[in-house]
């Protein structure tokens, strides 16, 4: 990240450096003794947990500040979805059968970055979760239409790599959900959500949630695959039950295809 100073006061890298050749004494290595900036332990505390979250939040911002991203298509989808060549892999015949979905979000990013490419491709950035899975795929389709994309990752107990389609000074890493997902929203102009599990879900019915209370406003709201969310949620029973209104049924869309979809966020 750019760095430009505007005063002629010593910066602090200089005096982390500084820190670090000073004499060994019983005092030097004492904890107090660091510098708090640049103090691990410190910075770890729970005391910290203000400064964490506001860290989290601002260094994704200066970062897509600094390579004017306007506008973001977001990407939310399963994992665990295989890449055609890899089919073999699935865990199931049905995650099999849902492969063709990787292909449907790679072709998406593609036709999207393509599309804000011709209007310098800073608006309309293809961003995802980062991991594997419809996350690849929407990473891998924005560049091979030779533009750059968005992983926000989040540190798991399964540690994964970011994918290798990330443009890499684009790719972050987070600890906290509730900021990653902050940042998936701050910039959206459309969500696009693939079958998925928890995750996606979890990401679906918050950013739902935020539409329907007017927390967020209205943006193209897209499922694809009709009969995979119609087989995972009830939509009529909440309808009918009154823990819905009829009118939230239309905050989303169904797609099928990579260029039904982007007519919808392209009319």
């Amino acid at each position: 990240m750019n760095d430009p100073r505007t005063h002629a006061l010593r910066d602090s890298h200089q005096d982390v450096e500084t820190a670090r050749q000073i004499p060994d004494t019983p005092q030097t290595r004492s904890p107090s003794y660091r510098l708090a900036f640049a103090d691990d332990d410190f910075l770890c505390r729970d005391e910290l947990r203000p400064v964490r979250l506001q860290l989290e939040l601002l260094k994704p911002e200066m970062a897509m500040n600094e390579a004017q991203i306007k506008s973001t298509v977001v990407l939310f989808g399963g994992a665990r979805i295989p890449a055609p060549e890899q089919v073999h892999t699935a865990r199931t015949p049905t995650l099999a059968a849902l492969s063709k979905y990787y292909e449907e979000a790679r072709r998406f990013a593609y036709l999207v970055t393509e599309h804000s490419s011709k209007s310098g491709g800073r608006e309309n950035v293809i961003c995802t979760g980062g991991g594997p899975g419809v996350m690849e795929a929407g990473n891998r389709g924005a560049a091979e239409a030779g533009g750059v994309s968005i992983g926000l990752n989040i540190v798991l107990p399964h540690e994964q790599a970011p994918n290798e389609f990330v443009t890499p000074e684009l790719a972050f890493n987070f600890h906290y959900f509730a900021i990653r997902k902050m940042h998936f929203l701050m910039r959206a102009r459309a969500l696009v959500i693939f079958p998925g599990g928890f995750g996606t879900l979890d990401e679906m019915f918050e950013s739902l949630t935020l539409i329907q209370t007017k927390r967020m406003k209205p943006i193209p709201f897209l499922l694809f695959g009709r009969e995979f969310w119609e087989n995972v949620i009830n939509w009529e029973a909440l309808k009918e039950a009154g823990t819905i209104s009829p009118e939230d049924l239309d905050l989303f869309h169904y797609v099928e295809s990579a260029d039904e979809a982007l007519a919808m966020i392209n009319p």
